[in-house]
């Protein structure tokens, strides 16, 4: 993923365009400066010699000195120091120390030990290295009007002004880090938001994923199964009665029929989720009977127990759930245990919850294979979880078969 501001990378500092912090040493190697750094690098080297050459003229009005030796010395210290500006970024710590002690004898490398501890400051915490170097830096500027007095000014002044400089300097490149610590911390906000977005949108795209797996299986499953049921009746009974043969066929043209339709509802909905959403198909537990009586007229054995007075006052979403687990048991029973007579049991009421038990006792005969994933009762699972509630299936101890749900129904 693009990091913010890429485009605009050399305007910006090698340690803000860098993703790791500024000063960080966690073993990275060390970024590259950016044009941005050139030209700056450049000024302060500028702004070291022009401070240094203006140190050492003030030196001139000292009598003799500018005919000694020491003028020389004190170019030649403050050339050098000048020309090690270019390693503050790689040595902040070693260069701002080295310059502390040099600048005591030396007034031209002022200009470079100023650029130095303003570099030690953007590029080192607080502590330890600024405030030990810095400590030294004042005791140097304290120091240095001593041992190489100016005849221009005071003792005390020159002492005063020089504690006042470098405290400035290392304020001033403090205040810049932490300016550079804050974009950076930005910048990583805003990419870590980028990263949740990108996963949420993902974990919705594979919600939605499920949810369209699991409406589908719910849907086609209870269709298809009677068409596998009945074309395979009619496949291992090829020489029964035609009267029964015309109402298998009847079966299978109307299951076909229901699943075409229920798969154009479901793919409609899916084109434009926002029209045509309330002709998706909706069953709620007042069809339940309307279920039952399919089942039957597809040659079920199927007893409805329903001890709920007014299926209207179910919740609608409760009511679907129910539903779906009905169906979706009658499936697993008709496919399963094909011939045996099976029980439907609603019971409950507001405030105790909504409680479905589909029962079938064991097959007789051979049953025959009928193609399976054994991913209904799985989505059954699921759904009665997300509701709220919880679902058990498993075999009795007759050799049936039982899948019980209860549902949350709020009073």
């Amino acid at each position: 993923m693009t990091r913010p501001g890429t485009e605009y990378r050399w305007l910006l500092p090698s340690a803000v365009a860098a993703p790791e912090l500024p000063g960080d040493r966690s073993g990275k190697s060390r970024p590259r400066r950016t044009v941005r750094d050139w030209v700056v690098d450049t000024l302060v080297f500028l702004a070291a010699v022009l401070v240094g050459l203006l140190a050492a003229d003030a030196m001139n009005s000292t009598a003799g000195y500018s005919d000694s030796p020491l003028q020389a010395v004190d170019l030649l210290v403050g050339a050098v120091a000048c020309g090690a500006v270019w390693l503050r970024r790689r040595h902040p710590v070693g260069l701002a120390s080295a310059l502390v002690v040099i600048t005591v004898g030396a007034p031209a490398a002022v200009g470079a030990l100023l650029v130095a501890l303003f570099s030690l400051a953007v590029h080192r915490p607080l502590k330890p290295a600024v405030a030990v170097v810095g400590s030294a830096a004042v005791v140097s500027s304290v120091l240095q009007p001593v041992v190489r007095p100016d005849p221009t000014s005071s003792l005390l002044a020159n002492a005063l002004v020089g504690i006042l400089i470098v405290l400035l300097v290392i304020g001033w490149g403090m205040l810049v880090r932490a300016r550079r610590q804050l974009v950076v911390a930005l910048r990583e906000r805003a990419a870590r938001a980028e990263e949740e977005a990108a996963l949420r949108a993902e974990h919705a795209q594979r919600l939605a994923r499920e949810d369209i797996a699991r409406e589908m299986h719910d849907v086609l499953a209870h269709r298809l199964t009677l068409l596998s049921v009945h074309a395979g009746a009619l496949e291992f009974r090829p020489d029964a009665p035609p009267a029964e043969v015309a109402r298998a066929a009847g079966v299978i043209r109307d299951s076909a029929h229901e699943a075409l339709q229920d798969l154009r509802q479901i793919i409609g909905v899916l084109r434009s989720p926002g029209e045509g959403a309330e002709d998706r198909p909706q069953p709620t537990l007042a069809t339940l009977d309307a279920l039952v009586a399919e089942s039957r007229q597809a040659g079920m054995k199927v007893t409805l127990d329903s001890r709920i007075g007014d299926l209207a006052a179910v919740p609608a979403g409760t009511g679907r759930n129910a539903y779906r687990i009905a169906q979706e048991a009658l499936t697993n029973a008709r496919k399963h245990a094909p011939g045996a007579e099976v029980t439907v049991r609603v019971t409950g009421g507001p405030g105790d919850g909504l409680t479905v038990e589909v029962r079938n006792p064991a097959p007789v005969g051979d049953v025959p294979k009928v193609p399976g994933s054994g991913q209904g009762l799985i989505g059954l699972t699921e759904r009665a979880m997300l509701a709220g509630g919880r679902l058990e299936h498993g075999g009795t101890p007759d050799g049936g078969f039982r899948v019980g749900a209860w549902l949350p129904w709020p009073s």
